[in-house]
Formats: C-alpha cells, structure tokens, sequence
C-alpha cells in the first residue's frame, strides 16, 4: 500500500444512493480519494459514475449515505456548498468566458478591485501568470481572448481558475474528449503537476488507455452500483474491460456490490 493510502481520505462518499422516477441511478456507491492520488470512474453510459459525482459537485441531492471531506461528515446541497469544501468540477464544455482573457477568466465572478472601485487588471493578470506559471510554464498568451487559444490552453485555463481559489478536489469530466493527441498529452502534464500538489483527482473517462496512463486507481461501475475497485498497476486493460462490460471482478480488484457473483 503507498503512502498516499496511510493519509485520511481527501474524499469518503458511503453506501451513496439516488433515484429518479423510482429507478436507482446509483446504489449503494462508496468511493474514497486521497492527497496526491487520480482516481478514475469507469463504466458504460448509464453506469452511474457521473450521476455519483454530481451528487459530490452539488449538482444533485443524494437520497441516502453520507460524505466526508478529511474525514469529517459534510452535508452538500448545492454547487457552492462544494466550493466551499474545497471540490471543483471541470467538465468536458469548460465553462469558459470566450471572449475575455484567461485572467479575466479565472476571476470571473470573484474579480479584485482596487481602492477606487475599477476593476484591478494589473493584480489580476499578475495572478493568473503566477498560477499558470505553476500548472503550464508554457503558457504565455495573456492578453488573447480565450476562444483564440488551443483546446489544452483552454483546458489549463479552467484548471488555473479551479487551483487559484484553493480545490484540494477536483472532478475532471471527459478531459481529454475533445482534444488531439497534443494536446491530449498537455492536459496529461497538467494532472501530474496536480498530483505533485497533492490534488485529488476523479477522472471520469471513456478512454481505458488515458486512465491508465493517469490513474493510481481505478472504480467501476454498472447499473448503478460498484462492481469492483482496483490499483491500474495491479490489473490489465483487458481485467478491466471485463469489470465493465460483464461485471467481472479479476483476483487482484476488490469487489463491491455490483460484482458478477460467480458460483
């Protein structure tokens, strides 16, 4: 076991259910995450992962189990309950303002002024080079309109803007969907430099090779429910393709409820 898993847990979500008109979109769900760790969420559509984290970003309200943020029950309502408790979610639209600059961007909604009440630019901009600096050196077009920068700059924008007010959680949706393999391998840098800033990461993805290549760990679901938990370096693609197409659950994976039951 790493010494990543001997921390308390960035995030415990237990026995989590929700359902909707009466089916259960998740079932009985527990996933935890620690400092410094990508987990990734795999399985079919339909499969749950992100109606689970949906329920951890605010967007819905669980019917039942319970979340802990470092190991303390917290109650999430809405979006910015979440905020509040460190969780960002970046999904695979970005939510970017594409007509201003990334600075602007990464303020939006929360921008300094200064004493006289304008907008203050310069301690803005000034910020935004400091974070991105950290995240991509590489960056250097701050003065441009989003809309004008590559689909990795983008992405590392709406990252830059997560990390700035302090996520100790992020929830990344589809990161890499809509990218080539560039900038695929950009955002790739991007979660490894997270990772050394002891960032936990939910990686939701459809793409088993990106998640094996980010990943410390992998969580399956089908049908709502976990069938089986497992460390990328203890397991093969092909193990875990069978966890998601038929609920099988290989000798070095943990099972969880969702497990093909084999007699």
């Amino acid at each position: 076991m790493s010494d990543i898993q001997k921390d308390t847990p960035l995030i415990e979500m237990r026995d989590i259910s929700i359902a909707f008109g009466g089916v259960k979109a998740v079932d009985r769900a527990s996933v935890d995450l620690f400092p410094g760790e990508v987990v990734g969420l795999l399985g079919h559509n339909g499969a749950g992962k992100s109606t689970l984290i949906k329920i951890l970003s605010g967007a819905y309200k669980r019917d039942g189990g319970q979340i802990l943020v470092n190991g303390e029950e917290v109650t999430i309502n809405n979006p910015r309950d979440a905020k509040a408790l460190g969780i960002e979610t970046i999904y695979q639209t970005l939510a970017v303002a594409d007509n201003v600059d990334a600075a602007a961007n990464l303020y939006l909604g929360r921008e300094l002024q200064t004493a006289w009440g304008t907008l203050d630019d310069v301690a803005m901009e000034a910020e935004a080079r400091k974070v991105m600096g950290r995240l991509n050196p590489n960056f250097k077009r701050f003065k441009e309109p989003v809309k004008s920068l590559s689909g990795g700059q983008r992405q590392s924008v709406a990252i830059a803007r997560a990390i700035l007010f302090n996520a100790r959680i992020l929830i990344m949706d589809e990161p890499t969907a809509a990218l080539g393999p560039q900038e695929t391998t950009q955002v790739a840098d991007l979660i490894k430099q997270l990772k050394k800033d002891g960032i936990g990461i939910f990686l939701i993805s459809h793409d088993i090779h990106d998640v094996f290549d980010l990943a410390d760990r992998v969580v399956v679901m089908k049908n709502g429910q976990v069938v089986g938990y497992a460390r990328t370096d203890e397991v093969t693609k092909d193990e875990v393709l069978g966890m998601i197409i038929m609920g099988k659950v290989p000798p070095a994976a943990i099972p969880g409820p969702g497990a093909l039951q084999t007699v």
